[in-house]
């Protein structure tokens, strides 16, 4: 019989570093004209100055997947909740810019492998029925994250100094996440692929009951039998590179349609429809309250409608609301709010669908021996693109103008529903050992 308040405790530990990803990301949105004034950023230091956690995101991303697979998932979380603790008082004590870009880049090593290892966790220690809903608490986390950085910011938007202390924030959470990962496991397929089979067994009880452990267990067993060595030669022989070409593309997607330039420049964006500094401040905590709400409705529908509708839906709906808001930068049109409702119903989007499916997804897809390297694979791409974006998106407002620039995402939405459409099949409802034989062509 399965334990489900000792399979939701474990799960929601693992899913807290997705709180520390959203806040860490987010917050640097408030403290953007502090900074801009402080280290007399132009265009490109301002692009520099807000994607170079991203950097460091890729670089988390390429080692957490090795480091989890030598030290575990657990402890390599704990390693995620130091760096995030020592990055917020980093930045917030920075006094040039080299000094708070080099804080942020260990804030972002914390994020990138956190954005790893987190649903990584949850998909190992979840029953198949469940882990959809599971996983998606790590997407849940993130967008609570960015909801704190938003409320941080609006609070210390008056303070001197203010944006020291939104930064520095974030020390509390990440002590918090620290001290609750003392009291969670090892995954059990962790333990199976280092012949701990006792110890995998303990926890396959604790989460299935002593009837579906051994049941379980066997089949994490010719799992791991059934294929040797996680190299990035095997990840790119001819029977992995077709699941693992999706799994960066479709991580690829996630960020390409646009959402973290939405999220980190919201109250910029929202500054050129006229707003003063208080009412885009405010008006981005609105967006941080949508993206959360919105989260329930994936964890609602993920494990009934389906990881491909979803991702489906998500893409379509994007792009249409991208493209009109387009229109209004065009046309100089923003009475009514208008502006403020379709980014909130993009956001809504985003967070039903691309938002919290594409960890579900990228968490089932990969064969057991080659999961966690895989991943660092595709998430390392996500982050890359996120950096692009991050990066480029001060320059092509100034350039190119804002009704340009959100085409070109709404471009990037079309694109990510036609590939989907033609390549991503469906996942839910399957356990991680049958997927591998739908994956991977033997």
């Amino acid at each position: 019989m399965q334990n489900s308040a000792f399979i939701l405790a474990i799960s929601s530990v693992a899913a807290l570093g997705g709180l520390l990803f959203g806040f860490d990301t987010a917050v640097i949105s408030g403290a953007i004209p502090s900074l801009q004034v402080l280290f007399r950023l132009d265009e490109y230091a301002l692009g520099w100055a807000v994607s170079s956690i991203l950097v460091g995101c890729a670089l988390g991303a390429l080692v957490a997947g090795k480091l989890a697979d030598r030290f575990g998932r657990r402890l390599t979380l704990m390693a995620c909740a130091i760096l995030f603790g020592v990055s917020g008082l980093g930045a917030g004590l920075a006094d040039t810019l080299d000094m708070f870009v080099f804080f942020r880049l260990v804030g972002g090593i914390g994020v990138g492998a956190a954005a790893i290892v987190s649903p990584l966790y949850i998909s190992e220690t979840a029953p198949a029925a469940w882990r959809g809903r599971l996983v998606s608490l790590y997407q849940l986390a993130i967008v609570f994250g960015i909801l704190l950085a938003y409320f941080c910011n609006y609070a210390f938007a008056d303070v001197p100094g203010g944006w020291r202390w939104m930064f520095a924030a974030q020390t509390l959470p990440a002590l918090v996440f620290g001290l609750c990962l003392l009291a969670v496991p090892e995954t059990p397929r962790w333990l199976a692929g280092r012949k701990r089979m006792h110890a995998a067994r303990a926890i396959l009880e604790k989460t299935l009951g002593s009837e579906g452990a051994g049941t379980e267990l066997a089949l994490i067993e010719r799992s791991f039998d059934a294929s040797t060595g996680a190299s990035i030669r095997e990840l790119l022989d001819r029977d992995h590179r077709p699941v693992l070409v999706m799994g960066v593309l479709i991580a690829v997607f996630q960020q390409v349609t646009g959402i973290n330039a939405i999220l980190y420049y919201a109250p910029t964006i929202f500054s050129k429809t006229g707003l003063d500094a208080s009412s885009s401040l405010l008006q981005t905590l609105a967006l941080g309250g949508v993206n959360l709400v919105a989260t329930f409705g994936a964890i609602a529908m993920v494990d009934k409608l389906g990881r491909r509708k979803l991702l489906l839906s998500g893409s379509a709906i994007m792009g249409v609301v991208l493209a009109a808001i387009a229109l209004c930068f065009h046309y100089g049109y923003f009475e009514s709010y208008i502006v403020l409702a379709l980014m909130l119903l993009y956001v809504a989007a985003f967070a039903c669908t691309l938002g919290a499916v594409t960890w579900v997804y990228l968490a089932e897809v990969f064969p057991n021996r080659i999961r966690a390297t895989a991943m660092s694979v595709a998430t390392l791409a996500l982050w890359l693109a996120d950096f692009v974006v991050a990066y480029t998106f001060p320059m092509m407002v100034k350039h190119l103008s804002t009704a340009v620039t959100l085409a070109c995402y709404a471009l990037f939405c079309a694109l990510a529903l036609f590939y989907i459409r033609a390549k991503a099949p469906e996942t839910k409802g399957r356990r991680l050992e049958e997927l591998e034989a739908l994956f991977v062509k033997a």
